[in-house]
């Protein structure tokens, strides 16, 4: 699963399959600016659920 890039903002998930957990780490211009925490069910998370938390993001950050 690669990261998802907005503007000048990287999103690069990264999660753990027997915690059933995650984070999604947001740079800004290869810059380090805070980690994102989800929970998923399954092998791996969904990519539309992962969008869909990124989205978020940007929408509450005013991220075109």
């Amino acid at each position: 699963m690669g990261a998802i890039e907005r503007a000048e903002f990287r999103f690069e998930p990264e999660y753990s399959v027997i915690q059933q957990n995650g984070a999604i780490h947001v740079y800004k211009n290869g810059e380090f600016v805070e980690e994102v925490k989800f929970s998923f069910s399954g092998e791996s998370p969904n990519l539309e659920e992962l969008e869909k938390i990124v989205n978020e993001y940007c929408e509450d950050h005013d991220i075109d």
